[in-house]
C-alpha cells in the first residue's frame, strides 16, 4: 500500500500545482483580468440577465467546471522568453481576459440599443467595476424603460400601384394590436412587405420607404400606430417623391466560363454563342463547357415576366448546388432612358466562374499498438465533376486494408474497387416537385476482396438513390435499392467448426442482401470547413430482405430452413445508427469538438445474425483510439482466438467523445482527447454472457482511453497522429495507471488523414 501512494504523489503534486496556480501571473501590471460580468435589472422580473447577457461585449474566460478553467492556468505556466516551451504552453492555454472599459461603454450602448429594438424605451444603463489583485467584475444595473401596446393601426401607402400588395398580405402582418410595440417589430414589417413587392416587380422598393409613427400621448401605455409607405426614402425629401415601378426582365445572358482574374470585357468575350429559349450562352471557347440544357433547367429566369428576387435567389442557389461552379453572380442592371417610363426594364447577367472539374483524393491510416499489430488503410479516388458536361459527379475508388505482425505470416488483406457517378436530377422522377434545389440521383457499384487466414470474402455491391436538401440545414438521402452478395471461400473448417455460437456461423455464410435504406443528416453549418461553433445529428436506417420474403413460398431453403436465392440465404434485419456532434469554437484557434454515437441491428425471419458487413464494431483512428480496429468488445468478452487477427463485433454500439484542438506553431496543432464506449451484443444465446448488453450493468463494461495528437494541417487536408492510452479496460476489469502506461496492451498508435469527427 506504501509503494501505491508513493506512485500516485507526482500527479498529487501536479494537481495541487494547477489548482494553486494564480491565473493573473501574465496580466501586465496596470491592467486587470475580467473576472466576471454581473447584470441586475433594477425594476422588472421580465427581463432576464441572462437574454442580456449576448450584447456584452467583453465576456470573462469560459470555466470548464464549477469556476475551473485548466487552459487558463496552463498559459500562466508560460516564462515570457519566447523560447519552446513559452511558445508550446501558450498555444495549449487560453490567455486571460484584459478589461476594457471601452468596451464595457460599448456593452452599455449594446445593451440601450437592444432594450430599445425589443420596446422598453427610456431606459438606463450604468456600470460599476470593482477590482481586486489584478481581476475585475464589472456590474450592469439596468433600469428597464415604458413598454406601449399597440392600439389602432392605420396605413398610408402614398402609391396606389403598390396599395393592393401590401391590403393583400395584410394578413400575415407581425403587427397586431394588443403587441407591445418595438423597433424590432417595425422592423419586421417593413422588411415582409419589402420582400412582397420584390417579388412583384418592384425592382428598386427598398424599407427605407418606410415611415413609423406612435402617438403614446394618452397616457394610458398604448400607442395608436400609423405606417406610411413614401414615395421617397429616409435620406430624401418629399420633393424628391417619384412613384414607384414595377421592373420586368429585358433579356438574360448567361456567362459559364466567366474568369474573374481577367480584364472584365476580355471575361465577357464570346467566340461561341448559344441562344436558348429564354437567355444566350456565351461561351468563351469553341468547345462547350457544360451542356446548354443543364444551365436552362437550373435556370428559374424569364424574359418579359415582372422581376422577381425569390427567383433570382433560386437560381443562385441551384447553380451553386451544381458544385461544378467557385463562383456564381447574378446582376440585374436597369435599361437606361427610362426615366420617363411607368414601367422599367432590367437586363439580367450571370457569371458563372467554372472550378477544376477533375482532381484525386488520397488518404492513409495506420494504426500499432502495444502488441505489435500493425494496421495501414490506404485510399485512393479521382473524381470528375462535370463528366459528361451535364453537372454528373463522377468517382473512382481503391482501397486496401493491411494487417499483420512483424516476423509473423499471420496477415489479414483488403482490397476494394468502386465506382459512382450522380446526376442532377431524379431519374424516374419528376424534377418539378423540386422548386428550390437540385436533387440528385446516385447509382455506385463495388467490389470488395478480404483474404484472412480463416477465409476469404468476397463482396459485390450496387447502390441506387436520391438525395436532396431542404434549405442549407437539412439533407436526405435515399436508397431504394441496396444489394449486397456475399460470398465466402476457403473457409478454415477448423475454424468454422471451433464457432459453436449459431449466431456467429450464421454471420459467416454467403448472404444475399437486399433492401433499401435512408439517411437524414441536420447541421447548422454546412460547409467543408465550419469556422464557427456548430451542431450536426445524422440518422441512418437500414431494412432489408422484407420484399423477398413476400415470396417464400416459391424460394427453396437450404438444410437449415433458411429461403434462398440464387442458391444463396436472403439476409433480413433492420439496422439504425444515430450520431450527434457538436464542436465549440470560443476562438479560431482553440476547439472542443464532441460526438455521441449509437447503433442498433437486429436479424429476423430469414436471418439468425446480422450480416458480417452490418456488425458493428469499435476502435481504430476514428473511433476507441486506445485500441485498434475491431479488437474491443463485445461487452467484457475476451478476443476470440479462432479469429488469428482479431474481429470483435456486435449488435448495439454506444460511443461517446471528446477532443480539445489546439493551435501550436506553424501549420502544426495538438489535441487531447478522450473516447469512452464499446459494443455488445443482444441474444443471450451466443453463449458469450459477458458480451451481452444489460441495462442493469452494461457500465461496468464502457471501455475508457484518453490521449494526445498531433495534426499537420495543410489546409486542403490534414495529417494526424494520435496517442490512445487505454484509462479502463472491460475485459481485465482493470483500471490503468501511470505505472503501467506504455506497456503491453495499453496505448495504441493511430495514424489518420483529417479530424476523426
Amino acid at each position: 500500500m506504501r509503494g501505491l501512494s508513493f506512485r500516485y504523489i507526482p500527479i498529487a503534486v501536479l494537481v495541487s500545482l494547477s489548482l494553486s496556480c494564480s491565473t493573473v501571473r501574465v496580466v501586465p501590471e496596470g491592467k486587470s483580468a475580467l473576472k466576471e460580468n454581473k447584470i441586475v435589472v433594477l425594476n422588472s422580473e421580465s427581463v432576464k440577465p441572462a437574454q442580456l447577457n449576448p450584447y456584452l461585449r467583453q465576456q470573462p474566460n469560459n470555466s470548464f467546471l464549477f469556476g475551473f478553467n485548466p487552459f487558463l492556468i496552463i498559459y500562466n505556466w508560460s516564462n515570457n522568453k519566447d523560447n519552446a516551451w513559452d511558445r508550446f504552453v501558450k498555444r495549449i492555454g487560453q490567455p486571460p481576459v484584459i478589461l476594457d472599459t471601452f468596451l464595457v461603454q460599448r456593452s452599455r450602448e449594446n445593451l440601450l440599443n437592444h432594450l430599445r429594438s425589443t420596446g422598453y424605451y427610456s431606459s438606463t444603463v450604468t456600470d460599476s467595476i470593482f477590482t481586486k489583485g489584478k481581476r475585475s467584475r464589472v456590474s450592469y444595473f439596468i433600469t428597464v424603460g415604458n413598454r406601449y401596446t399597440i392600439n389602432n393601426i392605420n396605413y398610408i401607402v402614398r402609391d396606389t400601384s403598390i396599395d393592393r400588395f401590401v391590403k393583400q398580405s395584410s394578413g400575415l402582418s407581425p403587427i397586431k394590436p394588443g403587441q407591445f410595440l418595438s423597433e424590432k417589430l417595425l422592423d419586421l414589417e417593413s422588411e415582409r412587405v419589402t420582400a412582397v413587392l420584390r417579388e412583384n416587380g418592384y425592382y428598386n422598393f427598398s424599407k427605407n420607404y418606410f415611415f413609423f409613427v406612435a402617438d403614446t400621448l394618452a397616457g394610458n401605455g398604448k400607442a395608436d400606430l400609423l405606417v406610411t409607405i413614401e414615395n421617397h426614402t429616409r435620406n430624401e425629401t418629399p420633393k424628391d417623391a417619384r412613384l414607384h415601378r414595377q421592373y420586368r426582365i429585358r433579356k438574360i445572358s448567361l456567362y459559364p466560363d466567366y474568369d474573374p482574374m481577367r480584364l472584365r470585357e476580355d471575361s465577357l468575350a464570346a467566340s461561341k454563342i448559344v441562344p436558348m429559349r429564354d437567355f444566350n450562352i456565351y461561351y468563351r471557347g469553341d468547345k462547350i463547357s457544360i451542356k446548354p440544357s443543364t444551365l436552362e433547367k437550373l435556370n428559374t429566369l424569364k424574359p418579359g415576366e415582372l422581376y422577381n428576387e425569390k427567383k433570382a435567389t433560386n437560381t443562385y442557389n441551384r447553380l451553386v448546388s451544381l458544385r461544378y461552379f467557385s463562383g456564381v453572380n447574378i446582376q440585374f442592371d436597369e435599361v437606361d432612358g427610362q426615366e420617363n417610363r411607368e414601367s422599367g426594364e432590367v437586363d439580367c447577367v450571370i457569371r458563372l466562374t467554372p472550378s477544376k472539374s477533375q482532381g484525386y483524393k488520397l488518404n492513409l491510416e495506420a494504426s500499432s499498438n502495444s502488441n505489435n499489430l500493425l494496421g495501414v488503410s490506404p485510399a485512393a479516388s479521382y473524381y470528375h465533376k462535370n463528366l459528361f458536361k451535364g453537372g454528373e459527379w463522377f468517382t473512382l475508388g481503391f482501397m486496401g486494408n493491411f494487417q499483420f505482425k512483424l516476423n509473423d505470416p499471420i496477415k489479414s488483406t483488403e482490397l476494394g474497387i468502386s465506382s459512382s457517378i450522380s446526376f442532377p436530377s431524379f431519374l424516374m422522377l419528376p424534377d418539378s416537385i423540386f422548386k428550390t434545389n437540385v436533387p440528385r440521383t446516385d447509382i455506385s457499384v463495388g467490389y470488395n476482396y478480404q483474404n484472412r487466414p480463416e477465409f476469404t470474402r468476397n463482396l459485390i455491391s450496387f447502390n441506387y438513390g436520391y438525395n436532396w436538401r431542404s434549405g442549407d440545414r437539412l439533407f436526405y438521402f435515399v436508397n431504394p435499392i441496396q444489394l449486397n452478395i456475399i460470398r465466402l471461400f476457403n473457409m478454415n473448417t477448423q475454424f468454422y467448426d471451433s464457432m459453436t455460437d449459431p449466431f456467429l456461423r450464421n454471420a459467416y455464410r454467403n448472404h444475399f442482401d437486399l433492401g433499401s435504406g435512408a439517411t437524414i443528416y441536420y447541421t447548422t453549418d454546412a460547409s467543408v470547413i465550419p469556422k464557427k461553433s456548430f451542431f450536426y445529428a445524422r440518422w441512418t436506417n437500414d431494412i432489408a430482405g422484407n420484399l423477398l420474403s413476400a415470396f417464400n413460398k416459391s424460394l427453396p431453403s437450404d438444410t437449415t430452413g433458411a429461403k434462398m436465392v440464387w442458391n444463396t440465404p436472403y439476409a433480413q434485419y433492420i439496422r439504425s445508427e444515430f450520431t450527434l456532434g457538436y464542436t465549440w469554437k470560443p476562438q479560431p484557434s482553440m476547439a472542443v469538438a464532441t460526438r455521441f454515437n449509437i447503433g442498433v441491428g437486429y436479424a429476423y425471419g430469414n436471418s439468425g445474425s446480422l450480416p458480417f458487413e452490418k456488425l458493428f464494431y469499435v476502435g481504430g483512428a476514428n473511433s476507441m483510439r486506445g485500441w485498434q480496429a475491431r479488437s474491443l468488445g463485445p461487452g467484457s468478452a475476451p478476443v476470440d482466438t479462432t479469429f488469428s487477427i482479431p474481429n470483435q463485433t456486435g449488435d448495439l454500439k454506444i460511443e461517446a467523445n471528446i477532443e480539445y484542438r489546439f493551435s501550436m506553431f506553424w501549420k502544426v496543432e495538438g489535441a487531447l482527447f478522450a473516447d469512452a464506449g464499446n459494443v455488445w451484443t443482444l441474444r443471450s444465446e451466443r453463449g458469450r454472457e459477458s458480451g451481452l448488453f444489460r441495462f442493469s450493468d452494461f457500465y461496468k463494461s464502457v471501455a475508457l482511453n484518453w490521449g494526445l495528437g498531433a495534426r499537420l494541417n495543410l489546409d486542403f487536408v490534414i495529417l494526424r497522429l494520435d496517442l490512445g492510452m487505454i484509462a479502463h479496460d472491460p475485459y481485465r476489469k482493470v483500471w490503468i495507471g501511470p505505472s503501467k502506461w506504455f506497456r503491453e496492451n495499453t496505448y495504441s498508435l493511430q495514424f489518420g488523414v483529417n479530424y476523426p469527427f
